[in-house]
This record gives C-alpha cells, sequence and structure tokens, in this order.
C-alpha cells in the first residue's frame, strides 16, 4: 500500500485549515510585491466577484500568459457553441491578457488557493459542468474536490517534466485520487503520454501543443516605437527568462563585447520580476552602466544592460532584437518556450538544459534556428558572428520559423478530441436558449 502517498495527500489537505489563519499574511506578502491585486483578492479565497451565467459552463484553467495566450483560441471555439466559459489564472498579468482578449461569452476570475474551504467555495458558486486545466497546473485540493463532486477534468496541452514525474510516481494514491474523474489527458508529445500513462491515467492522447497556434506574444505599439527611437541603431540581443545563476554570465559577456562594440545594449528580462532591484544591484557591479526599467530610469545611448522587470512585456523586447538567448537552460531548469521569439523572427540562442521543450529545441537546432551554447567564449563569439551579419540573423530566424510548421494544428487536434464531451453541452445551450425565447 502507498502509505506515503496517502500519507501526503492527508496532510496537503488538512493543510488548508491548518495554515487558514496564516493566509492572510502570505497573501500580504505577495501584494507587497505586486503579484495580487488588492481590489479582487477575495477571488483567491474562492468567493465569486461575477454571477455565475446561467445554462453550461465549463472553467478553464491557465497559470500564467504564455498558459493563458495558448488557449484562448480554444475558449473562442467553445464560446462560439454557445456554452459559456470561467477562464482562471494565477497571475496579474494573464487577468490583464484576459481582460483585453476573452471573447463574448467568457469571464476571468482568479483561481482560488488550493485550500479545501477556499475551493469548495468556488465550486459552490460556478458549479462548472466540465474542467479543462491547462499544460501542468496540477493542483491535489482542487483535483480531489472535482473527483468528489463528480465533475469530469480534461488536461489539455498536457505536459509533465521529468522532475515533476520523478515526485508523482513515487504518490500512486496521491496521484489515483487526483486523476479518478478524468475521462481524457490531452499532451504535446509522445514522451508526456508514456509519463501520464505510467502514472495510470487511461486514456491519453497526444494533440500536439496549443501554442504553435496562438497568437504572437502582443505589444504596446507606442513603447515598442518610443524604445526603437531609443535604441536608434544600437546592436542589441535579449536575454529572456533568465534565471539566477545565468546573469552573471550575461553581464560578463557584456562586458567584454563592449570593448569591440562600444554601442552594445544587453536586455535581460528575468523570468521573475520581482528580482529586478536585487538583479540590479548585483550587475551594476559587473556594469556599470546597468538600468533597471520599473526604476524609472530612461534607456539612453549610454545604457549598457537593461534589466527588463515587468510584467508580459516579452513580446515588446522579442520585436526590439533580434536574437534572443533563452534562459534556464544554462542551469539545470530545463530551459523556457522558444515558440514565442521564433515566431517574432529572432535568431535563437540557447543552453545545453532544455529538456522541457526537448523536441521542440531539437527541431530548432537540427534546422540551423537556434544554436546550443556552453560556455561564455561560445557566447561571445557567436554574438560577434550575428552582430557582423544581418543576412544570418535573417537566415537562422527564417529556418526557425520553418522548423515550426510541422508542429502546428494542435488546435483543430484539440477540439476533434473535446468534441464529444463539448456537444453535449451545446446541445443543452441551445435548449436554454429557446426555452429563454420562449418565455420573452
Amino acid at each position: 500500500m502507498d502509505w506515503s502517498g496517502r500519507i501526503a495527500l492527508t496532510l496537503y489537505r488538512s493543510a488548508g485549515y491548518l495554515l487558514r489563519p496564516l493566509t492572510p499574511v502570505l497573501m500580504a506578502v505577495r501584494r507587497s510585491r505586486g503579484k495580487e491585486s488588492p481590489k479582487r483578492q477575495k477571488e483567491r479565497y474562492g468567493y465569486a466577484s461575477l454571477e455565475r451565467p446561467s445554462g453550461p459552463l465549463v472553467w478553464v484553467h491557465a497559470a500564467s500568459v504564455g498558459e493563458t495566450n495558448a488557449v484562448m483560441p480554444l475558449i473562442e471555439q467553445i464560446t462560439e457553441t454557445g456554452t459559456r466559459v470561467l477562464l482562471t489564472t494565477g497571475t496579474l498579468t494573464s487577468a490583464k491578457l484576459a481582460q483585453e482578449k476573452l471573447p463574448a461569452g467568457a469571464i476571468h476570475q482568479f483561481v482560488p488557493l488550493d485550500l479545501i474551504p477556499y475551493v469548495n467555495r468556488f465550486l459552490d458558486h460556478w458549479q462548472p459542468d466540465m474542467a479543462l486545466f491547462v499544460e501542468s497546473e496540477l493542483w491535489p485540493t482542487i483535483m480531489t474536490e472535482l473527483n468528489h463532486k463528480d465533475i469530469p477534468l480534461i488536461i489539455v496541452n498536457g505536459r509533465m517534466s521529468d522532475r515533476s514525474f520523478q515526485r508523482w510516481k513515487k504518490m500512486p494514491f496521491a496521484v489515483n485520487q487526483m486523476f479518478a474523474n478524468v475521462p481524457l489527458c490531452l499532451v504535446q508529445t509522445q514522451e508526456d503520454q508514456s509519463r501520464f500513462r505510467e502514472l495510470g491515467v487511461q486514456h491519453v492522447e497526444v494533440t500536439g501543443n496549443l501554442k504553435f497556434d496562438a497568437p504572437p506574444l502582443s505589444a504596446d505599439e507606442q513603447d515598442l516605437t518610443n524604445l526603437r527611437a531609443a535604441v536608434a541603431k544600437r546592436p542589441i540581443w535579449v536575454a529572456a527568462s533568465t534565471h539566477p545563476g545565468e546573469e552573471n554570465l550575461f553581464a560578463e559577456t557584456h562586458k567584454r563585447m563592449v570593448m569591440r562594440l562600444p554601442q552594445l545594449l544587453t536586455i535581460i528580462v528575468p523570468r521573475h520580476p520581482e528580482r529586478g532591484t536585487e538583479l540590479s544591484e548585483q550587475l551594476s557591479k559587473i556594469v556599470p552602466q546597468t538600468v533597471q526599467r520599473t526604476s524609472g530610469q530612461p534607456l539612453t545611448a549610454d545604457t549598457g544592460i537593461y534589466i527588463c522587470d515587468t510584467l508580459g512585456e516579452l513580446g515588446l523586447f522579442y520585436r526590439l532584437s533580434r536574437i534572443a538567448f533563452l534562459g534556464g537552460s544554462l542551469i539545470n531548469h530545463g530551459g523556457q518556450n522558444p515558440i514565442e521569439p521564433a515566431r517574432l523572427g529572432c535568431a535563437l540562442l540557447h543552453g545545453p538544459n532544455v529538456q522541457n521543450f526537448k523536441e521542440i529545441y531539437q527541431a530548432l537546432d537540427a534546422s540551423g534556428g537556434a544554436e546550443c551554447i556552453t560556455t561564455e567564449r561560445d557566447l561571445i563569439q557567436t554574438l560577434e558572428r550575428l552582430f557582423n551579419s544581418s543576412a544570418e540573423v535573417h537566415r537562422r530566424s527564417e529556418l526557425a520559423r520553418q522548423a515550426l510548421r510541422p508542429f502546428s494544428g494542435a488546435l483543430d487536434t484539440t477540439i476533434m478530441a473535446l468534441t464529444p464531451f463539448l456537444n453535449p453541452l451545446k446541445i443543452n445551450a441551445e435548449l436554454n436558449r429557446a426555452t429563454g425565447e420562449g418565455l420573452q
């Protein structure tokens, strides 16, 4: 018997009661760091700020901006059938994206904290007919409560990293409780399929990655115009979604390269923006001309490193620079998603640790659209080669785009797989509309 998994799940669920008095403290800390909305914080406790719409309702949950952007076309197709959609996310930037892009028939709330009282309050109000969870969003309390309430949960665009797989494999009881009411799991790759199946999930289909069919990351046109005017014709590269242990190397690279390229501008976008001030102080010791975007200091001709510690602006910097280094790949993190910069025309560089998106990076590297960098010397030589040839940058960016084309089509495949589950809701929605019209 899996006593460790049984105990772990019991302790996790019990924490909802034991830690409940500490929740306001945690939320206050997150609010002080700009991670929570003061006006909508009650949603995190399961209190709805909107009424439940009448008729069938599909609950879609996505973690942040990337997942929200990826699932938006799917939400549009669901609402076109007349079925309402409730989208939940956990970040302010994803909430902003939802406000801008959600179609008619869809509404947004922040996801409740994964504690029993908050989850039950949320479910009792919204009473979803079905839940769709995007990628790797696996919350034990939410999933077990959906199971207890007999609400089917389908994983879409599913992804299971090796690290997560190894952790869940040790707790089969917890996994069985979480996935007991999952009639279908739609995943990105065959490797994801194998991992979910080994965990005991019965029906797992490979439908591809919805991010290939999502619209490109957006950017504020006025901000882009202003930044382009500020940088003029300077050589620029962006290190995106960086992690501790990587930024110092990028700063040292800049310090060495600027002796031959005095106008060089290095843009660093940390994966966690709250590290901006700490990172600015750290890198200023290497490159004194370091500027932090949120400090209000302007980007000038003298700026060497520009730390972009804002939320939801990667689309802006991928458009500003034609060369992008994907962070999380020089350390044992597993790499960050390369789809977005590739679609926006960047030549791609990355470190050796890209196991989170292995199949995509393999295709990009094989095409010549991306290149693996292992040392500071490699990075300097590659950047110099790219800065000396705009034709080479263009060639690589086109190769990267071509490498992604075979991966498209996930949206249509996902819709086809979901049709048996969505059709009954569509019929109910039509009946509700007919009944409503008849009563008027």
